[in-house]
This record gives C-alpha cells, sequence and structure tokens, in this order.
C-alpha cells in the first residue's frame, strides 16, 4: 500500500507571521517516511509522530481555534463574535430601560360613581363594629342636661337614628385601597374637579392639585374619615353643585388667595359632623325626614359661605384659621338661614340671572372675620395652625372623637 498522509497545523510565529506546519507521511512497500513541513517548505530530516506531538508546544495548541472549538463541544465562538453579541445584548437592554411601563389608570378609566351609589355601598357594608364607637350626640352633666331638655333643641325623630349613626360610622372609615367603591370615589373627585378623563395613580404629588397635602389622600382624613371624601363626592356629581365646585376650586389655584381645596373640605365636613352632633340640624332633619340629604346641603352652604368671604375679603392662607373659626360659629347658630341662602343662588344660578353676594353674609363676614384679622396680629396666643384645624377645639376634648 503506497500513499501520502498529511496532518496540519496551524501556527503563529514569534513575529507575528501564520505558520502552517504539515506532517507528511509517505508509505511506500510498508516503509513509512514522516516528512515536516512549514508553509510548503520541507524542513530537513524526518521526525516521527510521537517526536512532532512533543515538538509541538501546549501554547500552539491553545492557539489553534479549531482545536479550542472541538474541546468546548463546538459551542465557543471567536471572540470577535462573542464581543459582537455582547454588545448586541447591551444594546438590547438598554432600550429595555428606556421603555416607561403604561400605568394601568391610563389604559382603562374607571367608571365615575355617583353620591348615592356610594352611600348604597356604606349602607349594604357591615359596619357593626364601627357603630359601637359612635358618640352622636354632646355628652352633657349637671346643669346642661336640664337646660337642653327645657331649651335645647328637639330630640331627632326614632326612624332616622339608624341614618344618623350610618353617617357617623363612615366617618371612621379609612380609606381603604381594596375597595373599588373607594378608589372610584377618589378618581372620581379628582377627574371631575381638574376635568381629566383618564385616572390618575393612587401615590403621587399630583394629588396636591385638588389641594391634599401630600402624596396619599389617606393621611388627610383624620377626624373625617371617609366622610370627607363623600361630601366633596355629592359636591362635585350634583349638576347644580358641580358649577359652584369648579369656582371655589379655582379660586383655591389663585397666585395670592389659593388655599388646599381639599384640605379646606375636609375642615367644612368636620364642622358638619359637629352642628349635627350638637343638635344642631335636628329641627331640619325631622322636618325634611332625612339626615344624609341635609348634612349634604349643609357641607355645600357652608363652603358657598366661606367661598363668598373668602373672595370677598381677599383672604390668604394665613387667615384660613380665622375663617374656618367664624365660619363655624355662623353655621351652627344660622342653619336656616344658610341652606336658604344656597336655595337662592342655586335658582340664581339655573334662571342665569347670575349670582349676588348676599349682604347679610357679608356684613357678617366683615365683622366677625375683622374681628381674627385684629387678633391675627397679635401675639402667638391668638394663632391658629391651618393644618391641625380638623382636631376638637379644646372645649370638645372631653368628648368621643372621630377617629
Amino acid at each position: 500500500m503506497e500513499g501520502d498522509v498529511a496532518v496540519a497545523v496551524h501556527t503563529e510565529s514569534s513575529n507575528g507571521f501564520a505558520q502552517e506546519w504539515k506532517q507528511t507521511e509517505d508509505v511506500t512497500s510498508g516503509q513509512s517516511t514522516h516528512t515536516l513541513m512549514c508553509n510548503g517548505i520541507k524542513e530537513n530530516g524526518g521526525i516521527s509522530g510521537s517526536s512532532y506531538l512533543r515538538s509541538v508546544p501546549i501554547s500552539v495548541l491553545k492557539q489553534n481555534g479549531l482545536l479550542q472549538s472541538l474541546a468546548s463541544g463546538g459551542e465557543q465562538t471567536e471572540t470577535e463574535e462573542v464581543d459582537s453579541e455582547l454588545e448586541r445584548a447591551q444594546h438590547e437592554w438598554d432600550a429595555l430601560e428606556s421603555i416607561q411601563p403604561v400605568p394601568v389608570e391610563d389604559l382603562v378609566p374607571s367608571a365615575l360613581i355617583s353620591f348615592n351609589e356610594a352611600l348604597q355601598h356604606f349602607q349594604t357594608t357591615d359596619l357593626a363594629n364601627l357603630l359601637r364607637n359612635i358618640q352622636p350626640t354632646v355628652r352633657r352633666t349637671g346643669l346642661a342636661v336640664v337646660t337642653h331638655f327645657l331649651f335645647g333643641p328637639p330630640r331627632l325623630h326614632r326612624e332616622l337614628t339608624e341614618e344618623r349613626d350610618l353617617v357617623f360610622a363612615i366617618a371612621q372609615c379609612t380609606l381603604d385601597n381594596t375597595q373599588p367603591v373607594h378608589m372610584r370615589v377618589l378618581q372620581t373627585i379628582y377627574r371631575k374637579l381638574t376635568c381629566t378623563k383618564a385616572d390618575c395613580p393612587r401615590y403621587g404629588p399630583h394629588w396636591e392639585n385638588i389641594g391634599f397635602q401630600g402624596t396619599d389622600p389617606a393621611t388627610d382624613l383624620r377626624g373625617t374619615g371617609f366622610l370627607g371624601l363623600m361630601h366633596a363626592l355629592y359636591l362635585v356629581m350634583d349638576p347644580e353643585t358641580l358649577p359652584l365646585a369648579r369656582d371655589i376650586y379655582k379660586l383655591s389655584q389663585h397666585p395670592v388667595q389659593n388655599f388646599p381645596f381639599s384640605v379646606m373640605s375636609i375642615n367644612l365636613t368636620r364642622i358638619v359632623l359637629h352642628a349635627l352632633r350638637e343638635e344642631v340640624l335636628t329641627k331640619e332633619c325631622n322636618r325634611r325626614q332625612q339626615v344624609v340629604g341635609v348634612l349634604n346641603e349643609f357641607y355645600v352652604a357652608t363652603f358657598l359661605h366661606l367661598y363668598e368671604v373668602w373672595r370677598s375679603q381677599r383672604k390668604t392662607i394665613s387667615d384660613s384659621g380665622y375663617v374656618l373659626r367664624d365660619v363655624e360659629l355662623y353655621a351652627k347658630k344660622n342653619p336656616k338661614q344658610l341652606l336658604k341662602h344656597l336655595h337662592c343662588y342655586l335658582q340664581e344660578r339655573r334662571t342665569g340671572i347670575g349670582h349676588r353676594t348676599s349682604p347679610d353674609l357679608l356684613s357678617h363676614g366683615n365683622r366677625s372675620l375683622g374681628d381674627g384679622a385684629t387678633h391675627s396680629h397679635g401675639g402667638k396666643e391668638g394663632k391658629m395652625n391651618f393644618t391641625g384645624v380638623c382636631e376638637l377645639p379644646p372645649e370638645m376634648e372631653g368628648e368621643a372623637r372621630l377617629i
């Protein structure tokens, strides 16, 4: 058997040029002759197969790409290909990081909720634990009991006590993220005031746009609970009061006369709750045979009164404590006049006459708020902190708090 058998090994010389070593075996009459060639040039002398393998350095084998590929099972790529893959992967990752996720609120806006639907939710919810802790009337002792019995307002009709207690129970409910109704109420208030169609995130600085004090509206509901949102919901969802709500909201954005709309609204809900507990509204509730409806109108009437005083007397945030104090005193003393003024205001808007500020209200506002303004220039003793107005006044510390 005669023939040539060749084995090639590719290396690189010390000067950087590629070298191809080739060993040929010439088989003639059973005798084999080994010849070593480099780049086609025959080397002198022959070597045996074992001596050749010993003469090739291990570094030569490691530098051979084909051998590396075979040693790794064919899965190892060349350095240039690996670098290219890594670079492409890095570009894809950078592009992925730049993609901003679309909030769920922007994809599927929630349906607006009416006041009656939200109220029905609480009417069908088990509030037994909250009802045990309510204090629906002011606790009186000694001579105050006799005086109230002889000269105080009439008692609330028995058939209305359940509705009244429901109001105080709602005032103890906290904002619950797991309740769809709660979230819809919050979104409805925001969208109706700002005239936006899409929902906003549950947390964020955007809540300050409608007068909350931080990124979470729940932190501002101390003292009134969810009732603070229910009253704001009524204000923005009633077609007759929505224009008033937007007028008040516009004033709250004034560059000089601005105030936090939602915080102010919550403070007015607190006034309503005090008026109900002190039985100021009992006579009107008995006359109309309802509690929730009277409270809603009393809340709107009080907000209207504050709005007119704030706008006409050019009040600013520094006057807020005194304004709220005087508004509360007036509202509790004149609930019937306050409600009547609201009805006249809404009637004028319906007929297109336009609203004119009541002289009686302005004269009262000038007198009472003027006194408050005088005190505001005095010492620190008379100064009130706006952010703490939701707390019960000192004279009611002995009574049960809502929260």
